[in-house]
């Protein structure tokens, strides 16, 4: 049995079928070299085989032999492989895809859980899990440099990071940050989590089950006070991620905002590769 076509896609949390297998991926690096794990379920029977390729390399699909061609990335969760079959006249075109470079962000430290509930009683509202979780774990960040989201008009930089618990540094501290940003503008439906330029980063503080960050343009934070202002302003929300987790996947520093083209690693390159270099999943 032979695939029906020599050349495939798969993208992030989907399969492809090319007649003969059905490929996923099961993650991908963009580490000292491009790789990706290669997952291929057989129509034909027998168990599925996880293969862990570097960009140019092969790897077997039932009698055939299939290459790893190329990667494009959207953000750290957002990407697309590129499989082609190895035939007797392959043109081995050179990778196009542009790869992602993930958020440089030093965390300032831990919460406890006590200190999550104290916090929670100071804003009188319950954080979304997601955005709670990433605040236990670094109470806020600091970009080492300027960072966004492409195509989103805001700029998260070093000294307007993350906010997180930091009542004795004011222009970072999540309450305080309330009080400057929010309530001149928005309802207490909603938290600020950032100060970032040409806007404000908000997560919900009173819709059960919304994990998602909205962005607030610095154009729509002018004009009266007052919830009928706010209201207006709120339904001009646009959501940026859905969750806080997926929020830090998709920034990427403003200096690599020409995300690096995938390119192929030289053969002495990939034998020399070790497993443990860091993975990324």
């Amino acid at each position: 049995m032979r695939s029906f076509t020599h050349l495939a896609t798969v993208r992030n949390n989907t399969t492809t079928s090319v007649g003969l297998a059905r490929f996923a991926v099961g993650w991908v690096d963009v580490g000292s070299s491009v790789r990706a794990e290669i997952i291929v379920m057989s129509f034909a029977g027998g168990d599925d085989s996880a293969h862990e390729v570097t960009l140019g390399g092969t790897f077997p699909v039932g009698e055939e032999t299939w290459r790893f061609a190329d990667l494009d990335m959207v953000s750290a969760d957002e990407w697309e492989v590129t499989v082609r079959r190895v035939d007797e006249n392959e043109v081995l075109d050179p990778p196009t895809g542009r790869l992602w470079r993930p958020a440089r962000l030093r965390a300032y430290g831990q919460l406890e859980e006590a200190q999550l509930q104290a916090l929670e009683a100071a804003l009188g509202a319950r954080l979304p899990a997601s955005y709670r979780d990433w605040l236990g774990r670094t109470n806020g960040a600091q970009p080492e440099t300027e960072h966004h989201i492409p195509g989103v008009p805001f700029t998260l930089l070093p000294e307007r990071p993350l906010f997180g618990v930091h009542p004795e540094r004011p222009p970072i501290d999540l309450a305080q940050g309330q009080r400057v940003h929010r309530d001149p503008w928005l309802s207490p439906d909603w938290l600020v989590i950032a100060n970032p330029s040409g806007g404000l980063l908000v997560v919900s503080a009173s819709r059960r089950g919304d994990e998602s960050v909205y962005f607030v343009h610095e154009l729509d934070l002018v004009g009266p006070a007052g919830p009928a202002a706010s209201a207006g302003r709120e339904r001009s929300l646009a959501e940026v991620a859905g969750s806080m987790w997926e929020l830090i996947g998709r920034l990427t520093p403003t200096d690599e905002v020409d995300h690096p083209a995938a390119r192929l690693v030289p053969p002495t390159a990939v034998s020399n590769f070790s497993h443990d270099e860091g993975e990324q999943k």
